[in-house]
């Protein structure tokens, strides 16, 4: 039996009525096995392959929603993802006369309470709303949710490796825990890695043995151009920005730049030129700093605009599934910092029609144009970074100690740790470093202990009751920037942000003015001329694969066809610079640059190696300056005591653990990626920066079979 016959009719004249000539790969082969199967399933599929419908179409087709209570739940990591999805279900829904329902902050509160009067259909959530809900009103959880059949997670890969993540394990293992029977997990995909028979991704999910992937390899044709202009400073240079005027005035396009700063530069500069030249006005910016309004404006207006050319600016957080339309091409500036974030971006043109997606890679520095070719390359040879999985989450564990505790009015300790027992996300941490993270919590006054029962203390009150205590991630402190009452956007506040100021911002020009320290708010105006702001931001982890593929184009001396001939000028140009270097086996060789003035070491390995190399060398007293961008270190020592050093490390007494627990102490906010890292024990503080920032096993290995290979 087809596919298409195993639909219930329903589904089946949605689809006639939609007019497909045929269901796509990824939803022949999940219509077959979820509907005959009891199985957890991962879709993989490139971006625009139908995932949502081949998830959908047979969990509607099989599910019951007669019967009390929600029966699929959809998790995204997006509100705006949430948003666009519910028409999408909610149309397909119309034809089973199943309620959809949005749960998140910005939801209608009316059909929010309709829902719990009646229990039934399809709710679409972000894991910070459940989250809120499992703290604030549990007893909502069990009355929605315990007849549960289906949780669908839409783009798993942006939870994988992330505190996001392990708090959404945590929420599933709890969600199943209150349920009736084992409800079933289809997770959704563009960008996951195959590495290890994707042994990551089913622990995910906590259940390993009936967890399957379902894969479509199905190739989407690209067309690539690079073309590079050299950059000094701050700004991008004029005659980059000129040229990607000309490249996008007449076409639908996304640009992604690496920082919402450079977003604001990019979308002010290219109105500014079409302006000079009459051209049209449709450039925009989109990231988390720009109001909400404002982005769902610039959504509307692409996916709904058929004649009108545009260009939106953007940060990832247009990288994710949110359906913008039909999208010519895609720019990006500098190097992306994963494949990952490639393929999700590339995959954003081309979207109807299975037509080929259009990139452009605009570099402004030879590295950056070094680590695109890299980048290039290894998306072509379909490679994808594998997860690093945080094996001991001790920060979140925390978080959802709180959680559980004023979820349930107070738990007994044994209660507690039976719960936390059974809990897939820290199935690696013992129950003796529970117990001691307990004991440290009731000492702080985040707990209090009433005979064996554990309920919140003071100053645990004020962590829960906070309303960022339902999100994981760490939350910038920021202004918010208003125009005659109409809300523009958020930023930090700067050495730049002052009176009189004029400042990018939502793609506009504006002057400052005036501030309110109090109250958190800036007045502007329109302007005619100003600067980018300045955002906060931590640097990405560059892979090692990627800076292992940078250092095999050094040294393999190919010319590259899809290069314009400024880039491969300047690849030829370092390709010769790193002919002084004789390699032979660049798996464990790395060059050594030595000239009268300096000493230069080149690692060509990931940041988070890097990170922890420079650790090592300090411990080593060797004086050394760190660079990431082109991974390499300046090394203030003779080139016979730095080799020496290193042939003799083994003997010098080297406590990793002693050198960033002294670090956390010595400089607290290095932990401020972990939201609530600050809250543990100093020797799970040193775990939690050692895990999630640092890698001494791998940089230990790196040393131990490292060859130095020194200039001829």
């Amino acid at each position: 039996m087809t596919s298409f016959n195993l639909l219930s009719e329903p589904i089946r004249k949605y689809i006639r009525d939609k007019g497909w000539e045929s269901l796509r790969p990824i939803q022949e082969a999940a219509i077959q096995r979820i509907l005959s199967t009891e199985n957890n399933y991962v879709l993989i599929s490139r971006t625009a392959s139908g995932k949502t419908e081949a998830a959908f179409l047979p969990i509607l087709s099989r599910t019951d929603f007669k019967g009390e209570g929600v029966k699929v739940l959809y998790i995204s990591p997006l509100i705006a993802l949430i948003n666009d999805q519910f028409r999408r279900v909610e149309e397909l829904c119309e034809y089973l006369d199943i309620s959809v329902t949005k749960w998140h902050g910005e939801a209608s509160k009316s059909q929010k309470h309709k829902l719990l009067k009646n229990p039934n259909g399809i709710v679409l959530i972000t894991p910070e709303s459940l989250e809120a809900m499992f703290v604030n009103k549990p007893y909502n959880v069990k009355h929605l949710f315990a007849s549960l059949e289906y949780v669908v997670i839409d783009e798993i890969h942006s939870f994988l490796g992330s505190d996001r993540g392990v708090q959404l394990q945590s929420i599933l293992s709890r969600l199943q825990k209150i349920n009736k029977t084992r409800f079933k997990t289809i997770a959704l995909s563009a960008t996951v890695s195959d590495s290890n028979q994707y042994l990551e991704l089913k622990n995910f999910l906590g259940d390993i043995e009936n967890t399957k992937i379902i894969r479509d390899t199905n190739p989407k044709p690209i067309n690539a151009v690079f073309r590079y202009f050299e950059g000094s400073g701050a700004e991008l240079p004029l005659e980059l920005l000129k040229d990607l005027y000309i490249q996008v005035r007449n076409s639908k396009s996304l640009i992604f730049p690496n920082a919402r700063g450079r977003v604001e530069e990019v979308a002010v500069k290219l109105r500014k030129i079409s302006d000079k030249v009459g051209g049209h006005q449709n450039y925009f910016s989109h990231h988390s700093s720009v109001d909400k309004e404002v982005r769902e404006y610039v959504e509307f207006f692409a996916k709904n605009n058929k004649y009108e050319n545009f260009s939106i600016a953007c940060t990832s957080t247009l990288e994710l599934g949110i359906d913008i339309g039909s999208v010519d091409q895609v720019v990006q500036i500098d190097a992306t910092h994963s494949i990952a974030s490639l393929i999700q971006r590339v995959g954003r043109s081309g979207r109807r029609d299975d037509r080929a997606s259009n990139l452009f890679l605009y570099t402004t520095n030879r590295w950056t144009l070094l680590q695109s070719v890299a980048c290039w390359l290894l998306y072509d040879k379909k490679y994808i970074e594998p997860v690093s999985l945080n094996e001991k989450p001790y920060d979140i564990l925390l978080h959802q100690i709180l959680s559980m505790i004023k979820g349930s009015s107070g738990m007994s300790n044994e209660n507690l740790l039976s719960e936390l027992h059974h809990n897939c996300a820290f199935k690696n941490i013992s129950e003796n470093e529970i117990e001691e993270i307990i004991a440290f919590l009731v000492e702080k006054d985040l707990l209090e202990q009433l005979g064996s029962e554990l309920i919140l203390g003071i100053e645990g009150e004020k962590i829960v009751n906070n309303r960022e205590f339902y999100s994981v991630f760490q939350t910038e402190n920021l202004f918010k920037v208003s125009h005659k009452g109409n809300k523009v956007g958020e930023i930090p506040l700067t050495i730049q942000i002052r009176e009189d100021e004029n400042i990018y911002l939502s793609a506009r020009i504006w002057k400052i003015v005036a501030i309110d320290l109090k109250s958190k708010k800036i007045e502007v105006t329109p302007a005619k001329d100003g600067k980018k702001p300045m955002f906060e931001g931590n640097g990405a982890n560059i892979a090692d694969k990627i800076r292992e593929k940078m250092l095999e184009v050094l040294v393999s001396k190919k010319q590259y066809d899809f290069l314009d001939e400024p880039s491969q000028d300047i690849i030829s140009e370092m390709q010769k610079e790193f002919s002084v270097f004789d390699f032979s086996d660049i798996i464990k060789e790395r060059p050594l640059l030595s000239t009268n003035r300096k000493l230069i070491f080149y690692s060509f390995a990931g940041s988070k190696v890097n990170r922890t190399l420079k650790l090592i060398f300090d411990a080593l007293e060797i004086q050394n300056m760190y660079s990431d961008l082109d991974s390499s270190f300046e090394i203030n020592a003779s080139w016979e005591e730095f080799i020496l050093k290193l042939k003799n490390i083994e003997s010098f007494d080297i406590n990793f653990d002693i050198i960033l627990s002294n670090i956390v102490e010595d400089k607290p906010e290095i932990l401020d990626f972990s939201k609530f890292g600050k809250f543990l024990p100093l020797k799970f503080q040193t775990e939690i920066l050692k895990n999630s920032y640092y890698d001494y096993p791998k940089s230990n290995d790196f040393l131990k079979h490292l060859s130095i290979i020194p200039n001829l």
